[in-house]
C-alpha cells in the first residue's frame, strides 16, 4: 500500500484479498485473490483472473450450496472448500461507502455480457484486502440498459432463516432502489467504459495464501 498520514491505497498490479464474512457468523467464508487495477479515493477496481484459486462455502458433506433446497439452504451445516474460478475473469468495481459493488462479466473472446450489482455491506479495508458481507439480493444489468432483480427468493429465505432482520432487509431494499436509480440515469460505473478494459498481459494469477481466513491485525483507513 502507498501513502502516509492519510488513507492507504494499493498500487496497480498489487495482489489483495476480496473476502466475505458469513452472515451472522463473522467468519470469512468466501475469499478471492485479486489484482488491483485502480485504487483511488473514488474507486477500487480489481481483477479476478480465470483459474484463480478461491475459497467458497459448501455443505458439510461437500455438496454445492445451490444444490440444497431453498428452505434449508441457510440452516444446513456448512464448511469451506478451495475451488478454482474456471469462468472468464471478473472485474469488480466498488466506491467507498456504497452498499454494493459492480461486477463486469465477459463471454469468451471478450464479448461483454453484463454488469452485476452485488448488494453488500460497505467494504472494510485492511492491510491485505477488503472484507464485506453479502446481502443476498442482486441486480443484473445488460448492454441495452435493461435490468432485473436477482435472487429475490434467497433474499426472502435469508429473512425467514433469521440471517437478516426486518430493519436490515429494509435497508438492503433501499440500497437496491438507490442502485436502480443509478442504472436508470446510466451513471458511473455503467457509463465509464469499463467494458472495454483489458488486464495487463504481464500480470500473474494471485495465489491463495494459507492464512486466507486470518483476522486483520488492524483496519486500514
Amino acid at each position: 500500500m502507498t501513502g502516509s498520514g492519510g488513507p492507504q491505497h494499493w498500487a496497480p498490479g498489487e495482489h489483495i484479498l476480496w473476502r466475505y464474512r458469513g452472515n451472522g457468523s463473522g467468519a470469512v467464508h468466501i475469499c478471492r485473490p485479486v489484482t488491483v487495477v485502480q485504487d483511488t479515493p473514488e474507486l477500487l477496481a480489481v481483477w479476478m483472473a480465470p483459474g484463480t484459486e478461491c475459497v467458497k462455502p459448501v455443505l458439510a458433506d461437500g455438496t454445492p450450496v445451490h444444490e440444497e433446497p431453498l428452505a434449508t439452504r441457510y440452516t444446513a451445516p456448512r464448511t469451506t472448500a478451495r475451488s478454482r474460478w474456471f469462468g472468464t475473469g471478473v472485474l469488480k468495481l466498488a466506491r467507498p461507502g456504497d452498499p454494493w459493488s459492480v461486477w463486469l462479466f465477459w463471454e469468451r473472446g471478450w464479448r461483454f455480457r453484463s454488469w452485476y450489482v452485488n448488494l453488500e455491506e460497505p467494504r472494510t479495508r485492511w492491510s491485505g484486502g477488503v472484507d464485506s458481507e453479502d446481502h443476498f439480493l442482486d441486480i443484473s444489468v445488460y448492454p441495452d440498459r435493461s435490468w432485473l432483480w436477482r435472487d429475490e427468493d434467497e433474499f426472502a429465505q435469508a429473512q425467514r432463516s433469521g440471517l437478516m432482520g426486518a430493519a436490515q432487509a429494509a435497508r438492503v431494499r433501499s440500497a437496491g432502489r438507490a442502485a436502480v436509480e443509478v442504472i436508470r440515469a446510466w451513471g458511473a460505473p455503467f457509463s465509464d467504459g469499463w467494458e472495454n478494459w483489458r488486464p495487463d498481459p504481464g500480470w500473474t494469477v494471485p495465489e491463495l495464501p494459507v492464512d486466507w481466513d486470518r483476522t486483520p491485525a488492524h483496519t486500514a483507513p
